[in-house]
């Protein structure tokens, strides 16, 4: 039989009739009148050329036929159903779904671990991949589908993309435990006077820090440029030098390696952690799951 010649509401009808067993109810759930019901069935019994109900005392009672096109037409519903509601429930438990992240390495650091534990007790079959760092070709592949998220410290521009403020971070500094020529807090004098490894600055930016200096007439004494956060404990507890990084990531590394924070010794402005997402994922149910889940997370950060 040739779909294309089956007036899918026909479908509807029918289902609605099965699980109801009565023309009346069947009208009334549909929203139509008693005689379009059955008109309806009656043009369905032509078209399969079966009976499908015969009326009794008990109700409409389905033959052989209705009941073994039952279940594929109630799946069939289902299915369609599903793929036009917007607002459908994402079974997250089960779900064996992937998504990419693309992240810097304070994301990759403070939220992502934190987020991965969480995912582990609520949806261990969802799978992440976590690009190392925004690209070149982020903005492509976010409107090809191939990138679901990014973590960043800067807002894609184009109006086809969402941007929403997920943190608000500071600085802290960071100097080898028991560092030679620190023996308090740490004074601007000192801050630059001493060593600095930065991190190496995306191509026409500064760093908030070396701007807030430069509209002092001040420069630091940058000894290294490193590409990623994650190396800075390691060359600050062992080469005596100095970095400022995001306050969350400067207090993990505190606790975690054999290294001091500071208070950064002048007046800096707090900035903002961007999750970012194109709009043509706006009513995907599991992306809008996943992305108010990290939000929540952020929040709790």
């Amino acid at each position: 039989m040739n779909l294309r010649s089956i007036d899918l509401n026909l479908l509807l009808v029918f289902d609605t009739i099965y699980s109801e067993r009565n023309i009346s109810k069947a009208a009334r759930k549909l929203a139509l009148s008693q005689p379009t019901v059955s008109n309806a069935l009656a043009r369905l019994r032509e078209r399969l050329d079966d009976p499908l109900f015969t009326r009794t005392s008990d109700g409409m009672v389905p033959t052989a036929r209705a009941k073994t096109l039952a279940d594929p037409i109630r799946q069939a519903l289902d299915l369609i159903e599903r793929g036009l509601r917007s607002d459908d429930a994402f079974d997250y438990a089960h779900s064996e779904r992937r998504f990419v992240i693309a992240v810097e390495d304070y994301g990759e650091t403070v939220i992502v671990p934190r987020f991965c534990d969480w995912l582990a007790q609520t949806a261990p079959n969802i799978r992440i991949k976590i690009l190392r760092e925004p690209g070149n070709q982020l903005t492509a592949e976010m409107k090809d589908g191939e990138v679901d998220l990014t973590l960043d410290y800067f807002i894609q521009h184009d109006p086809s993309f969402r941007n929403e403020r997920v943190l608000t971070e500071g600085l802290l500094t960071l100097s080898q435990r028991e560092h030679p020529q620190l023996t308090g807090r740490l004074t601007l004098e000192q801050y630059l006077a001493l060593r600095h490894v930065v991190l190496t600055p995306r191509a026409g930016s500064m760093s908030i820090i070396d701007r807030a200096l430069a509209k002092r007439g001040l420069r630091r004494h940058i000894a290294l440029e490193v590409p990623h956060f994650q190396s800075m404990p390691v060359l600050v507890q062992t080469a005596g030098l100095l970095c400022t990084l995001p306050k969350r990531m400067a207090q993990l590394y505190a606790d975690n390696f054999r290294v001091t924070a500071h208070t950064v010794p002048m007046r800096v402005p707090n900035f903002p952690i961007y999750l970012t997402w194109h709009s043509s994922a706006d009513t995907d149910p599991a992306h809008m799951w996943l992305r108010q889940n990290l939000i929540a997370l952020c929040q709790r950060l």
